[in-house]
């Protein structure tokens, strides 16, 4: 089946599970590969990509903070693939919101595991919301039902709306103590409304989730249009053009909305939801034409084997230090590598981990959810 026919049946484009590996490739062993060069470089360069794989602490966006807005894109991308393949096999709404559903009860649950401490059994240690899967379970279930229940222009309306109603919220409601329209971590309304109704229960980050489901699901709703352009009967070159157009608008948009209402990834602001998924657009645009249109697979096989079973791979790495059992084979090599033990360590840890991928890829053993 050809690139053009899989698109419209609603099949997997090999694209969309290399950007998703790519964007986990970050998460489970990139990011500690591409740190170690540092320490045995130790120039401009190599400090710069250090830099760069950290979070900024408040205001502003550096590379690592777009691994947790591409992951929701991604599954925005995918929703109009498999909510119009239940369909057209015939499934009912009440089938389909009962998928939804299901779906959305097992991201939480597992991003309690991952994140909320769930398996403690202890509630000093308890979170119920801290987890980038509780965000993506959160923007999934919303997106779903705008998906299910509005035509396109409907879907773009509501997105546009809930952007805007997050930014009014944030900046008119007032803040016991701190008044309205404050953004600092402790004073904003975002925070505010976690630890009001979270209570305890709250994860003790700044990091802010309830009201941030709104954005949350902003961001699914433009990688869902995303999907869109994929789906539609537009040539391929057209579906590459759209992309960029829509990457370059929302970085625009979401560059001028800063001076208004800053990218703070913690509040998950409109601004910050614009400007990445800019990003994310430009992204898909580039892994679509090169793999889907020009047809430039071989390279990407490694970010797909992981693209396949991403769920998987980001729980699996949440409860096994694959870099200590890496150092099963390489432990012994530090008195000769010197600077370069860290980098051997991450390269040793990601390949234990890529490779049972790779098995599970072999034996087409994906983890569906």
């Amino acid at each position: 089946m050809d690139t053009e026919q899989q698109v419209l049946s609603g099949g997997r484009l090999a694209s969309i599970d290399a950007l998703r590996g790519f964007d986990m490739f970050w998460i489970i062993g990139g990011q500690w590969i591409f740190a170690a060069l540092h320490p045995i470089f130790e120039n401009d360069t190599t400090a710069w990509v250090r830099t760069q794989l950290t979070h900024v602490e408040w205001e502003g966006f550096r590379s690592e903070d777009l691994i947790m807005p591409l992951f929701l894109f991604i599954v925005g991308v995918v929703m109009p693939f498999s909510l119009g393949k239940r369909t057209q096999r015939g499934d009912s709404r009440a089938q389909v919101y009962r998928h939804v559903i299901a779906r959305t009860v097992i991201l939480f649950v597992l991003g309690m595991i991952a994140q909320g401490n769930l398996l403690d059994l202890d509630l000093a240690t308890f979170h119920i919301f801290s987890n980038t899967l509780q965000a993506i379970a959160a923007g999934y279930f919303i997106s779903a039902i705008i998906l299910l229940s509005l035509g396109l222009v409907g879907q773009i309306v509501t997105t546009v709306v809930l952007l805007l109603v997050f930014w009014l919220l944030m900046a008119v409601v007032p803040v016991p103590g701190h008044g309205a329209g404050v953004l600092t971590p402790e004073g904003n309304l975002a925070i505010y409304l976690d630890k009001l109704i979270l209570g305890r229960f709250q994860d003790g980050t700044t990091y802010t989730w309830l009201l941030s489901s709104m954005t949350f699901a902003c961001t699914v709703m433009l990688g869902a249009m995303a999907g869109h352009v994929l789906r539609c009967h537009k040539s391929r070159g057209v579906r590459v053009l759209l992309l960029l157009l829509a990457g370059l608008g929302c970085l625009l948009l979401g560059v001028v909305w800063d001076t208004r209402f800053p990218i703070i990834k913690h509040l998950w602001t409109s601004s910050f939801v614009l400007f990445s998924a800019g990003l994310c657009y430009l992204l898909l645009a580039l892994f679509y034409l090169v793999i889907d249109v020009l047809g430039f697979r071989k390279w990407a096989f490694g970010f797909i084997v992981i693209g396949m079973n991403a769920i998987a791979v980001y729980m699996v790495t949440r409860v096994f230090d694959f870099r200590g059992i890496g150092d099963i084979f390489v432990g012994g090599l530090e008195k000769w590598t010197g600077d370069a033990h860290d980098l051997v360590r991450a390269v040793a840890g990601f390949a234990v981990l890529w490779l049972i991928l790779w098995w599970m890829y072999r034996k087409r053993s994906f983890i569906k959810i």
